[in-house]
């Protein structure tokens, strides 16, 4: 299985927990007993749990004092007089000059942040704005003027997107009037039970104005925002059993998701091997659940002393191991790696800001935390690169933050082991990290999801989960290398990793004139947050069960069928109106093994479908216009390699001298390559309605190899090497990769200098690997050396067991996995693996 390394050598072991063993933890921390969540619970306390929140969104007077936490608190200010010279300024019909409501949600959600911007500077010590009872009052009349013309008629309201009716807009309301809670019942004491009427009523996708556990918009993060909100409105009315109801609910996203035993058929949540999925099947750790780290943190800051026996230790080390395992190991140098974002990657705001995000919610929990567990994430802490703080929530956190950056007692280690190799099966990810590299790869399969857009956000997806890779350089800038600008710059059909069929394809917006396809008279009932629409159009998943792979130690396999997704097989099946568009994907076999030096990728059996070429992408990159940027390579004869000429190369390598990077490509078969540079100029706005039209700039470098659809090249095979030099790409000629097999059956590799033998078996039955007969499918890793050290997985997930005979003298047990048996049969040694409800997870076994 995916090793869990404890951080820095340290013993810090936090078992992965069920709903149950999480619920049982509750009384015991002194958070509510779940298993009567209405019932009215003692030792709330209503006033600290209100305290609790202002101190954290305003900070203390303590806190503000110090000069680390200037900085936030002019952030705050300047917000707040802005906002107000908007009041000032606001025309006939408007709150905020320039802000148009009655039609627009996000508008209207603005309006309710502006004020929540201003309450927020007259609560904070040291503001110049602090208790200033005008600025007050013109808060609570918006908040009047805002319920009475555009969010208190029901009939009116819910246009758009639900996220800023249900969640959005009654956070910013939730927590102003937290802020302002003594102002408003000396102004207003009708104010708050008339805006929790209406945000109960608007809880549509609820149940009796509650959480619904049952229903698909109450999951992660979203669960977590909306309950963490009711929290707060619970203290201010003073009503147990709404916050009592609110933290049972909000306890149930610690759960590790089990997806052999759902509850409440919910899939949205962090599993055992540090996947994170929301929207029931998208890869989603970068954006929410980022945002469920945060919500979950902020509530055990709340809570603190509000309620008997304080926040729990013990679900603050489940968040523990969130970190650990979900977060560290998709966070290269300060970077939020794409493969996680969903939709976000089409956002200016990403990469950096994602983890100034995470490092403020780790920086809290190492407050509750105990022991060695605290100490890694104050390490982690100093390892990131400096966070911008002025983004940071809470004043507090701002100096618990400056605090440990300054602690010289405290060395900076990060949480990811130098060499580690990870197996996001659970979501069709792989991470795989050397020092001076790190390579992210995104699969797709049935049962996550091939992309995602929405909202008019990456406008132009289709290829994201077809195994698309990123190689992450040390030392880069990687807002010039990746980020929105890498999506602007480089064509969809050409994403470093992907094969796509050669065809031109329409975004939403232009095949159907909205962001949505809209067919309500249809049986499936397509309208904009439709169960359809999730299905065929923000996040169809793929067809094929094969996507998954092994890890051994650091190295790792990982292998993907590539197949069309579930609207053009629904099309197919006249399932799908007839004017809802859908596109044939290409087809591939595809396998990529993670080593040292080198990712080898092998694809079979490609073709594009329909009479259309397809077109392999080894590598799409990006660098500034002004960069110092050159290609060099070496033909099969051992002449230099020629852009535009038909010799294949041997080795090519993509060097950019201004950074001091480069890439090497080792070509292991023999087929032409395409290579090339050129300058692209685009807007944001192609991949996203709402990013500045501005023009993007870029020196655009691409290689990839074509699949002529009359032709016969369906299988070709090469080695990424990071920072390669022109001597170690030449070493390839007679270096110690072969490969083994490579078509639709059987994918494999072996490296000499390491001892490996790595496989991915995509076919029934035994398949001969070199000394191996391997049960398929399945994914397989062989080490040979003192110690023979073999790995198994099913990346199917519907398999029982797994199995591969070793071939030679046989051999006996030294150690292995729980399900691991090994046993002599003739000719050789028979390992297999009982995996029935691994998802996808690795079985290991040592032999001598």
């Amino acid at each position: 299985m995916s090793p869990a390394y404890p951080p820095n050598g340290l013993e810090f072991a936090v078992p992965h927990m069920s709903r149950r063993q999480v619920l049982s933890l509750i009384p015991a921390a002194g958070l509510l007993a779940a298993a009567a969540p209405v019932r009215a619970a003692a030792g709330i306390d209503h006033a600290r749990l209100i305290a609790n929140t202002v101190a954290m969104l305003a900070g203390t007077p303590d806190v503000n004092a110090r000069p680390e936490v200037a900085a936030k608190l002019a952030a705050i200010l300047g917000a707040a007089r802005q906002r107000l010279a908007a009041m000032d300024k606001a025309g006939d019909g408007e709150l905020f000059s320039g802000l148009k409501l009655g039609t627009d949600d996000v508008n209207l959600r603005l309006a309710y942040q502006y004020l929540y911007e201003i309450a927020l500077a007259t609560r904070t010590p040291g503001s110049a704005l602090e208790g200033d009872a005008a600025a007050q009052r013109r808060v609570i009349d918006g908040l009047g003027w805002l319920h009475e013309r555009y969010f208190g008629d029901q009939a009116a309201g819910y246009y758009g997107n639900w996220h800023n009716w249900e969640i959005g807009i009654p956070t910013h309301v939730s927590r102003t009037l937290a802020l302002l809670a003594e102002r408003v019942r000396d102004e207003r004491p009708d104010l708050t039970a008339t805006y929790l009427a209406s945000m109960d009523a608007y809880l549509r996708s609820g149940k009796d104005g509650d959480v619904d556990l049952d229903s698909r918009f109450h999951t992660g993060a979203n669960l977590a925002d909306i309950t963490a909100n009711r929290i707060v409105q619970g203290a201010l009315t003073g009503d147990d059993a709404r916050v009592g109801k609110a933290i049972s609910d909000q306890a149930t996203v610690f759960a590790t998701i089990d997806p052999y035993n759902l509850q409440h058929g919910n899939t949205d949540g962090y599993y055992r091997d540090g996947s994170f999925i929301q929207h029931h099947s998208v890869a989603y750790t970068g954006s929410y659940g980022k945002a469920l780290l945060t919500r979950v943190v902020q509530t055990l800051k709340t809570l603190e002393g509000a309620t008997s026996g304080g926040a729990s230790e013990d679900l603050a080390a489940v968040v523990y191991r969130w970190v650990a395992d979900g977060f560290a190991p998709l966070i290269f140098e300060g970077w939020m790696m794409e493969i996680v974002k969903g939709r976000a990657v089409s956002r200016p705001t990403t990469g950096y800001a994602d983890v100034g995000v995470i490092v403020e919610a780790v920086a809290d929990l190492a407050d509750h935390v105990e022991g060695a567990g605290a100490l890694a994430l104050k390490k982690y802490v100093k390892f990131l690169p400096a966070a911008d703080t002025s983004s940071f929530v809470s004043p507090v956190s701002v100096a618990r933050y400056a605090a440990i950056r300054a602690d010289s007692a405290i060395p900076a280690a990060d949480l990811n082991p130098p060499e580690r190799c990870v197996a996001f099966n659970a979501m069709d990810r792989t991470v795989h990290r050397r020092p001076g590299y790190a390579f992210a790869l995104a699969r797709s399969s049935d049962r996550i999801s091939k992309y995602e857009y929405m909202s008019g956000e990456n406008l132009m997806p289709w290829f994201q989960g077809d195994g698309a890779y990123y190689l992450y350089l040390a030392g880069e800038d990687q807002r010039e290398v990746f980020g929105v600008d890498y999506y602007t710059a480089v064509s969809p059909y050409r994403l470093a990793g992907i094969t796509a069929p050669v065809e031109e394809r329409r975004t939403v917006p232009e095949l159907y004139g909205r962001l949505w396809y809209e067919n309500p008279g249809h049986p499936l009932n397509f309208t904009s947050s439709s169960e359809s629409q999730n299905t065929y159009v923000y996040f169809p998943r793929a067809g094929n069960a094969f996507s998954g792979g092994a890890t051994l130690g650091a190295y790792g396999a990982a292998g993907m069928v590539q197949s069309d997704d579930a609207a053009y097989t629904a099309k197919q099946a006249g399932t799908l109106p007839d004017d809802f568009v859908v596109y044939r994907n290409a087809r591939a076999t595809k396998s990529w093994f993670m080593l040292d030096d080198e990712i080898v990728v092998l694809a079979a059996n490609v073709s594009g479908q329909g009479g259309r070429d397809a077109v392999t992408t080894v590598d799409s990159r990006i660098a500034a216009p002004g960069d110092a940027v050159a290609l060099t390579g070496e033909s099969w004869d051992g002449g230099a390699w020629q852009a535009g000429g038909t010799t294949p190369p041997r080795w090519l390598r993509y060097a950019n001298g201004t950074r001091r990077t480069a890439i090497g490509y080792a070509f292991l078969t023999r087929q032409p390559v395409a290579a090339g540079l050129e300058t692209v100029t685009r807007s944001r706005q192609v991949v996203r309605t709402s990013n500045p039209a501005a023009g993007v700039t870029k020196n655009v470098f691409t290689a990839s190899i074509n699949h002529p659809a009359t032709g016969h090249l369906t299988a070709l095979a090469y080695a990424l090497v990071p920072n390669a030099t022109e001597a170690r790409l030449r070493g390839y000629t007679h270096g110690p990769l072969t490969v083994l097999a490579n078509d639709r059956h059987v994918q494999a590799i072996k490296h000499r200098t390491l001892g490996i033998v790595a496989a991915n078996v995509f076919a029934d039955g035994p398949r001969p690997v070199e000394r191996l007969l391997v049960d398929g499918p399945a994914s397989v890793i062989v080490r040979y050396g003192e110690r023979t050290t073999v790995a198994l997985s099913d990346p199917t997930m519907r398999r029982d067991r797994v199995s591969v005979v070793l071939h030679g003298a046989p051999l006996r047990l030294d150690t292995a996995d729980e399900g691991v048996t090994v046993r002599r049969v003739p000719g050789g040694t028979l390992v297999q693996a009982t995996i029935r409800h691994a998802h996808g997870r690795t079985f290991t076994a040592t032999l001598r």
